[in-house]
Order: structure tokens, then C-alpha cells, then sequence
């Protein structure tokens, strides 16, 4: 008798594991194989961004170089064989600007070309300008009265009066996430995102009143005839964080001439002004200001499902960028990771039961506004809840936005349904350093925009590299910032989440839409 229930209880436990095996996500070794292969051998990730950013340049929305982008891109998607490759406008946006000269130097008491790139939409010098400094302080609008009838004439630098207090750092500019962080993010559903201190070795921030004070001040150095502006934020050795110091706003109140310095220049300045030393500036800014109404535009391309073809997988990034560099880790490195894994899944020839749809936006610097106008057209209005044909057709989107270091796991944003079929999918990657499933809400990039009208969309988790303390929004976010290694590792697991996506049976789970807001 013990021996037939014995004999029972093995052939029940092998029909349970045959069971199992029918219905667990799986992932597809063989063509992981070949995404791996093609990649490995034939990668075009650095040629690809080596065009985007240091042949295309910045590519800041609404200027030139972000046109000239979207050219590039649809052409590369036409010379991969992708299909209904398309520049697809989103609407207006304001006035574009780019910066076409810049230079600043300090001539008195002695020469020195100082560090210093233009706030983006603030206007020109239109010529050499040549005038003494002053300082001021300002930390309340009470402030600007002890300055009225001091400022006619002169380029103002101007601060807080939190002292600007650089230290020695200690701590390696550049690092990937430890054993310990990858655990604490798969766990701790509190975490800020990443960068929220990307400087710890920075005491204070220099030159950067609060945001309702700024307007203020703007009309009172106008009002007081004063020819410019020089500002400070984060950053040390060189880099600094660039921004915007006006509106992209047609009738937006009208602003000085604005650049934002390195931080050991602008100390400089101070520490001279504040020992009562004359301080002379020469400043030469050629900034221009594009059309009155700027059209701009996605690039999308795809290759055509079979027969779930109406039903669509999403990956993207956006391509635009500040000015201050070229882009590159911001995010000129998602932009090609993305294409880079559509054009793998095209040259190893899948035919995916979903089409897969690549997507490059802009506008995301100033809020997500390619991909959010694009959801809205599509999909359907986050606010009213009114939703289109093809928004039960989407699968999932994955988006790529944090800097240039290699996949090291994904965010579920929220959604435990997928944990099953992720770790399923992201098994074969443990090997290359990839295998972290985070419950995490992480935000602040496009797959927001999908998030937020729940339709599934999940953004990776990478390593930090230099992104917050040497490239993200700076002079130094440039193509030497980049690891090819790790741009080859990223670009398969995308394409390789991607493509899995497309293969299901069933379109991923959806977690319930938030709540209105």
C-alpha cells in the first residue's frame, strides 16, 4: 500500500510540474541568442550616437538641431527597413531658441575667458558688451530696495546669502549600483528617485532665488538699467547644470541677458566684490529666437505585427536635450538604445505577432509634452477618462532616460501582476548584470505619460555612472560619457523585453488607474 501511494505521489508531483511547465512565462533562449549575437557582432549603438549628438549637436525643443534630429532619425529607420517611418507632429509649443555664440571673459583686475554657457530663452547681448560687476544679495523682494540707483550700467551677479561653499569630494564621481542598493530598491517603495543629492559635496546653491522671487527680481534689474545677468547652480570642476531663464512664452515678461557659470569662476567674481575689488566683464551672446508658433514632432517607425498585428508593443526615449553639451546621456544614449533594439529585432528577422512600435520624443525637458500630446491623440485624456479604440491595444511601452550605464533591472511601477513574467524575462540577463525587479513608482520621464492613464509603462533601472554628478543637463553630457559595453547590454534587454511583449499570448496585466487627481 505505501509503495502505491508512494508511486501516487510522484506521478501527482510530475502532473503538477507538467502543469507548471505548460503555463509559466518562458522566455525564448534561442532568439535571445540571436538578439545577442547580432549585437555583439554588428552593433551600430556608437555610430548611431555618434551622429546624433556630436554631428547633430544639442537638440534643445524648438531649435534647429532638434529638427535636423527628426530628419535623421526617420532616415535611419528608412535605411533599417523599418515601416511607416514618420515625423508625427504634436502641436505647438511656443517660441524655439537656440544659442549660436557665446563668450565671457573677465578683464579687470587681470584677463581670464571664464566658464559660462547662455539660460536658454533669455535673449542676446546683440554685440560685445563691456561694463563693471556688482553683487548683489537677494533673498526677498525687501531685499532689492538697498540696490535701486547702483545697478545702471552693470552686470549683475547675484546670490543668496547662503554661502556657495565648495568641498574637497571624497566620493568617486562615476558608480554602479551595488549588491546592497539593487536590494534596497527592489524592497523600499519610498525611495526619491535617483539624483535627488547629486552633489553632496555642495553646500549651497549660489545664485538661484526662489522660484516666485525670480520674477520679481527680473523687472527690477531691467527697471534699475542694468545690461545682464550672471548666475550660478550646481556643479564643481568645470561642469556646470545648464537651464532655462525665461518663458518659452510669446508674451512672457521680457528678461536680461543671462549665463550661468562654473561655479570656481563665479566664486571668483564674489570673493573679488566682496574684498571691494573693481571687477570688469566683456560678454558677447548671439541668441535667437525661432518662429512664432513652433510645430514639433515625435519620429515614429515600425515593424507590423502578424496576427495580433492592430494590438502594439511601445519602446522610445526622448531625443531632446539642453544646450549646454550635446545631449548625450540626456538622453541621446536612450534614444539609441531604443533604436538600436528595434533595429536588432529587424536584421535577425522576428515576425512578431504584435506590431512594435519605436518612438523618439520631444518636449520632455519641459514636461513630458511629445509623449503626453501623443497619448492624448491616440489613446485618451488622462483627466476626462475618455479613451480611443487603440487604447485597449497597447501592451506595455518601455522607455530608456537615465543616463548611459547598463540595464541592471526594471521598475514594475507599481504593477505585481508582471513580477512573474518579468523575472521570467529577465533570467537570462543575470549573467550581464541584470536582475533586479523593483515595485518602485519611479517618475520624471516618458513612460509616465502612459503610467498615468494606465496603460503599462515601465522605465529600467540602470547604473548612475556620472549622470547626476558630471553630465545630467550639463556642459560636460558628452559622447566620452559613454561606455559602448554598456550600451550593447541595455539595447539587448530592451529588445529582448520587447519582443517577448509582442510574442504573448495575452497583452501584460494592467494595474487599476490611478486615481484623478
Amino acid at each position: 500500500m505505501k509503495n502505491h501511494c508512494l508511486l501516487f505521489a510522484i506521478l501527482f508531483a510530475l502532473f503538477l510540474t507538467s502543469f507548471k511547465g505548460d503555463h509559466e512565462e518562458r522566455a525564448n533562449l534561442k532568439v535571445i541568442e540571436k538578439i545577442k549575437q547580432e549585437e555583439f557582432s554588428n552593433s551600430k549603438a556608437m555610430e548611431s550616437l555618434f551622429q546624433l549628438t556630436d554631428v547633430t549637436g544639442p537638440r534643445l525643443t524648438g531649435s534647429s538641431g532638434m529638427k535636423k534630429a527628426e530628419r535623421w532619425a526617420k532616415q535611419q529607420f528608412e535605411d533599417w527597413g523599418l515601416e511607416n517611418a514618420e515625423i508625427e507632429p504634436w502641436g505647438g509649443f511656443g517660441k524655439g531658441w537656440e544659442t549660436h555664440k557665446s563668450y565671457l571673459a573677465m578683464t579687470a583686475p587681470y584677463y581670464q575667458q571664464l566658464i559660462a554657457v547662455p539660460k536658454a530663452w533669455t535673449p542676446g547681448t546683440n554685440g560685445l558688451i563691456k561694463a563693471n560687476v556688482a553683487l548683489i544679495r537677494v533673498d526677498s523682494p525687501k531685499d532689492m530696495e538697498k540696490y535701486k540707483g547702483t545697478l545702471k550700467g552693470k552686470i549683475v551677479v547675484y546670490a543668496t546669502t547662503n554661502a556657495y561653499e565648495l568641498k574637497v569630494n571624497f566620493n568617486p564621481d562615476a558608480k554602479r549600483l551595488t549588491d546592497e542598493e539593487l536590494l534596497k530598491n527592489t524592497y523600499d517603495t519610498h525611495l526619491d528617485d535617483a539624483g535627488a543629492n547629486p552633489n553632496p559635496h555642495i553646500k549651497a546653491p549660489l545664485g538661484r532665488p526662489i522660484n516666485t522671487l525670480r520674477p520679481k527680481l527680473d523687472s527690477f534689474l531691467i527697471a534699475e538699467g542694468a545690461v545682464a545677468v550672471l548666475s550660478g547652480g550646481r556643479g564643481t570642476d568645470g561642469t556646470l547644470f545648464t537651464s532655462n531663464g525665461a518663458s518659452r512664452a510669446w508674451n512672457a515678461k521680457p528678461v536680461l541677458p543671462e549665463m550661468e557659470m562654473g561655479a570656481e569662476h563665479l566664486n571668483r567674481l564674489v570673493r573679488l566684490l566682496d574684498a571691494g575689488k573693481e571687477v570688469s566683464l566683456e560678454m558677447d551672446m548671439d541668441n535667437t529666437y525661432l518662429m512664432a508658433d513652433s510645430m514639433e514632432n515625435n519620429v515614429v517607425a515600425e515593424i507590423p505585427g502578424t496576427d495580433l498585428k492592430d494590438e502594439v508593443v511601445l519602446l522610445g526615449a526622448h531625443m531632446d536635450s539642453w544646450h549646454g553639451a550635446t545631449g548625450t546621456t540626456d538622453n541621446g544614449t536612450g534614444s539609441v538604445v531604443a533604436m538600436e533594439a528595434i533595429r536588432i529585432l529587424k536584421a535577425i528577422g522576428v515576425k512578431p505577432r504584435r506590431t512594435i512600435r519605436i518612438i523618439l520624443w520631444s518636449g520632455e525637458e519641459q514636461g513630458l509634452l511629445g509623449s503626453r500630446a501623443y497619448v492624448k491623440k491616440h489613446y485618451g485624456d488622462k483627466d476626462t477618462r475618455k479613451f480611443k479604440a487603440g487604447y485597449e491595444k497597447v501592451s506595455a511601452y518601455y522607455n530608456l532616460d537615465n543616463g548611459a550605464g547598463k540595464i541592471r533591472g526594471i521598475y514594475m511601477q507599481g504593477n505585481d501582476e508582471v513580477r512573474p513574467i518579468f523575472e521570467a524575462w529577465m533570467e537570462p540577463f543575470r549573467d550581464l548584470g541584470a536582475s533586479t525587479l523593483s515595485i518602485r513608482n519611479t517618475g520624471s520621464t516618458d513612460h509616465i505619460s502612459f503610467d498615468e492613464i494606465g496603460i503599462p509603462g515601465f522605465q529600467f533601472i540602470q547604473d548612475n555612472l556620472e549622470y547626476q554628478t558630471r553630465s545630467h543637463h550639463t556642459n560636460m553630457d558628452t559622447y566620452e560619457r559613454v561606455n559602448s559595453n554598456d550600451l550593447m547590454q541595455a539595447s539587448i534587454i530592451m529588445a529582448s523585453f520587447v519582443y517577448h511583449t509582442a510574442m504573448r499570448d495575452e497583452k501584460l496585466p494592467r494595474k487599476p488607474l490611478p486615481k484623478k487627481q
